[in-house]
């Protein structure tokens, strides 16, 4: 008789990682309450909110709690991968795989073998990267409660900042706090799939359309019916399915490939891209009407290098997930000089570099302290060598209205310093006479990061000729 598979419970919170081993049988309970066989000390879930039965088989019930949950799993389909989100709500109960993500208000759930198996050891271990966001700049707390007052309508987001800022996380954080988050979140890579599949996979196909189509499929919006479809890379979109897009945004309606007819669709759609999508669509690069339609409203996500105060905590969340990954006894600790390289480094890479970063330091430091090169950082991407408390703006032109503030005392913004970053703001504004063009150049931003810096803090944007 086949021996039954050992689990654990992989329990993951924007500071720590841990893990509780499941019985083999039976049903465990999770809340706050002191009563559960597991007590999370998380504000946002009831005293007695899931129950994990281990079944089979697994599933996880809802027994009664005030904000219900959520199931993530990843879905391929003809090669592309999908995050699909589920709501569970209270009351009622899901059916899981092991790997499937279970959030419970803003800690994630992951159940997954105790140990990998001979026969087929990455089999275990099956933690994905799901997102659970750091949050400790003033700015992005900002930006996060704009997340929840756009969630709660139905209009188009464009989310926009570089390569590894974490525009993905935000879309689902977009997703789950509005009212579609019932339905599923569905994600595509718009610059993985090459041009000649991307029709079929957003718009799908009947049987016989094309050579290969063997069944019908639906596309990709219309598997999303009632929730959110995240198009990232959107900008890398080629003008022929950019005119089809357009389309569908205008009438809700989608056209399969090899179809006669329209089939209404109801999606909210989230989009992002690291291009200028204002500049491309005024020099025609981008169609400037899909553009207007997918921009709603716009999000745009600062670098790490403008918010040094998260890299700490993240780190830390990244060395815990994985020496959870690693199958280590323990985390490795991180010395003072290893966390000054990291603070020091421009990351020009984001947040995607500093995961890989500190995933190679885990395996380099063999589960000991992480050591300066263990990071392999050297001297690349090292923008801020020195104190970037200390940085300054430097003093308006001759031609500048000098109202008697000295801007050499004003931080750049890509420099957080805290709670003053609306008070640099209105005294580069001050020194600069109301000129915003001027004002961003001073502060070491885009003019259109100061305008949507202007909007976030409520700050009445200055009249021309001021």
């Amino acid at each position: 008789m086949k021996a039954s598979v050992s689990l654990e419970l992989v329990i993951v919170t924007a500071d720590a990682t841990r893990l509780r081993p499941l019985p083999a049988t039976g049903r465990v309970t999770i809340g706050r309450g002191e009563t559960n066989h597991i007590v999370l000390q998380d504000p946002s879930i009831s005293r007695r909110h899931v129950v994990l039965d281990i079944g089979p088989p697994l599933r996880v019930e809802d027994v009664g709690s005030s904000n219900g949950l959520r199931v993530s799993r990843s879905e391929d389909a003809d090669g592309t991968a999908r995050i699909v989100e589920y709501r569970v709500p209270p009351g009622e109960s899901m059916d899981l795989a092991l790997g499937d993500g279970v959030q419970l208000g803003a800690t994630l759930l992951v159940v997954q073998r105790a140990n990998a198996s001979e026969d087929n050891p990455a089999s275990s271990r099956v933690v994905r990267s799901y997102s659970v966001p750091v949050i400790h700049d003033s700015g992005m707390r900002k930006l996060y409660e704009l997340v929840d007052r756009v969630a709660q309508s139905n209009i188009n987001v464009l989310l926009l900042g570089e390569t590894g800022v974490g525009k993905e996380v935000m879309a689902e954080a977009i997703h789950r706090r509005s009212p579609r988050a019932r339905g599923p979140l569905v994600c595509l890579n718009c610059a993985a799939i090459h041009e000649s599949l991307l029709e079929s996979e957003l718009f799908g196909h009947e049987a016989g359309a094309f050579t290969g189509a063997a069944k019908t499929k639906p596309g990709l919006f219309e598997v999303a019916a009632g929730g959110t479809v995240f198009l990232d890379e959107v900008g890398e979109l080629p003008v022929s399915v950019q005119v089809k897009l357009l389309r569908v945004l205008e009438e809700r309606k989608v056209m399969r490939v090899g179809a006669v007819q329209k089939r209404p669709i109801d999606v909210r759609f989230v989009s992002a891209t690291n291009r200028d999508l204002e500049e491309e669509a005024a020099s025609g690069v981008f169609r400037q009407d899909l553009y207007f339609r997918l921009n709603g409203v716009t999000i745009e996500i600062p670098p790490l290098r403008e918010r040094v105060s998260e890299i700490e905590p993240m780190v830390r969340s990244f060395v815990a997930r994985a020496a959870v990954q690693m199958n280590m006894r323990s985390e490795p600790r991180l010395s003072k000089a290893a966390l000054e390289a990291l603070l020091g480094h421009g990351w020009p890479g984001n947040i995607r570099e500093l995961r890989n970063v500190i995933e190679r330091a885990v395996v380099l430091s063999a589960g000991e302290t992480i050591q300066p090169e263990h990071l392999g950082l050297g001297g690349r991407g090292t923008a801020r060598k020195s104190n970037p408390e200390l940085a300054t703006i430097p003093p308006p032109r001759p031609s500048q209205p000098a109202s008697g503030v000295v801007s050499s005392s004003i931080a750049p913004l890509r420099v957080p310093v805290g709670e003053d970053e609306r008070q640099r703001i209105l005294l580069a504004l001050e020194a600069c006479g109301g000129n915003q063009s001027k004002a961003a150049e001073m502060l070491g931003i885009s003019r259109r990061t100061l305008l949507m810096r202007l909007d976030l803090y409520g700050i009445t944007r200055p009249r021309k000729g001021r």
